[in-house]
């Protein structure tokens, strides 16, 4: 039960204090996140994380195949493979890379 009404006064808290300071705020900080996701510097750092992660997920996926081998079931990777081929995935993780 206490959490339950500290959950509650915070969240009225929270209310008040959003609502005092308005919609002029709430414009102010979304058009900060906007220039922020817009600007070419973190465009870039994004980029390069993006690719960093693809480029080590298709390490750990060579590295896991190699240790697990034969070991899935075949029931197990023939629908991985066919819930890759119906949904035209290209890589190995069923994602794309757009």
């Amino acid at each position: 039960m206490r959490y339950k009404l500290t959950f509650v006064v915070g969240l009225a808290l929270g209310y008040v204090f959003g609502t005092r300071a308005g919609r002029e705020r709430y414009e102010q900080l979304k058009k900060s996140a906007q220039d922020l996701a817009h600007n070419p510097a973190v465009r870039n750092a994004a980029e390069t994380a993006g690719q960093t992660g693809r480029q080590y997920a298709g390490k750990a996926l060579h590295a896991v195949g190699d240790k697990v081998g034969d070991a899935m079931p075949a029931a197990l990777a023939g629908r991985m493979r066919s819930l890759r081929d119906r949904n035209g995935f290209d890589d190995e993780w069923g994602t794309s890379n757009t």
